[in-house]
């Protein structure tokens, strides 16, 4: 009779693991020195993160979290030993590998097999130049106003405002090159909403009829219709 029960465990327990959810995305992971914790894909759903996969790992730094991806979108990965600490990331359809090492998570991963990723990190790299040089402008103009310059002062004023005209015209270019790919909206949303409205038009009419149907396509389309509401 226990042989029996034994069996019949064996048998619910293997139809368990195969029912095992299955998405359009996989997600293949490695974190270098993990041993056990517990890895979450998590993505928004309205203004909620949810957890659409996890993973338990107890001595293997291996695993693969999945999820059906419907439109192009930012995922993330968080470990529950560095909860604070998100691995951000363009899911799309197909698969997606995300190295690391436990002691730089976050800053350490390597991402691969997503193109909208790709162009993210294309166009993050050159922001930090703006954003670093953005900064040194500052430190100028700190130093500026504590020695009184005022001729100074308004040279760097002037230098700066020339910075952030040409950070969102880049990203404006960038958006429009790219126009055929989920990016460029999303681009538009997170790094051109306090740019003049008419780049954010330019975007906008630049998009692709599918990229328009996209998630990030169509909360572009409502930003927009909600600015130009407000200025009525």
């Amino acid at each position: 009779m226990k042989k029996v029960v034994v069996s019949i465990f064996v048998v619910v327990l293997l139809i368990s693991c195969n029912q095992k959810k299955q998405g359009n995305m996989l997600v293949h992971g490695t974190i270098s020195g993990l041993k056990k914790g517990t890895v979450y894909l998590q993505k928004l759903k309205d203004t909620a993160l949810i957890s659409v996969d996890s993973v338990s790992l107890n001595g293997i730094n291996t695993f693969t979290l999945t999820d059906n991806v419907k439109s192009p979108e930012i995922y993330n990965l968080t470990l529950n030993e560095k909860p604070e600490e998100k691995i951000y990331f363009f899911g799309e359809k197909g698969e997606i590998t995300i190295t690391t090492k436990l002691s730089k998570f976050e800053v350490g991963a390597k991402i691969t097999g997503s193109k909208n990723q790709d162009l993210l990190e294309e166009h993050k790299a050159m922001l930090k130049k703006f954003n670093d040089k953005q900064l040194d402008l500052i430190k100028e103009k700190f130093d500026a106003q504590k020695n009184n310059d005022s001729e100074l002062l308004a040279i760097i004023e002037k230098e700066e405002q020339n910075l952030i005209k040409r950070k969102y015209l880049y990203t404006t270019n960038f958006a429009i090159q790219h126009s055929k790919f989920e990016v460029a909206p999303y681009i538009a949303l997170t790094d051109l909403y306090y740019a003049n409205i008419k780049l954010l038009d330019t975007v906008n009419n630049s998009l692709s009829k599918k990229i328009k149907k996209s998630k990030y396509g169509i909360e572009l389309s409502k930003f927009i219709d909600n600015i130009k509401k407000t200025e009525k």
